[in-house]
């Protein structure tokens, strides 16, 4: 397991757990427990890439393992202890007010 500078460590703004930003392949932010899963329980690998930046990618069936200097670590959406709520999508069935008309009917 590497041994990991803190000054990219920051606190969740609802639960106050350290956490760290990483930067997923689809340039989309994900924060990650600040440290290391020492398990086998962690889904993601992080690293830093060659800026210096903390990336992440999923652990998948086309690539399992870890890989260079890679480490293991566990989204922090999944141990949150004060979650954001979730969105709703909408609650219900929509309420059509007319039927649309079809080509002839114009």
């Amino acid at each position: 397991m590497p041994k990991l500078s803190d000054h990219d460590v920051t606190t969740c703004e609802r639960c106050g757990d350290r956490i760290r930003w990483t930067v997923t392949a689809a340039g989309r932010p994900l924060p990650v427990n600040a440290d290391p899963d020492p398990g086998e329980f962690g889904n993601t690998a992080a690293y830093y890439d060659g800026t210096g930046r903390l990336r992440s990618r999923g652990l998948s069936k086309e690539r399992p393992v870890l890989e260079h200097h890679e480490w293991r670590a566990i989204p922090h959406f999944t141990n949150c202890s004060a979650p954001a709520p979730r969105r709703s999508g909408g609650g219900g069935r929509r309420v059509r007010t007319q039927v649309r008309p079809a080509p002839w009917q114009r």
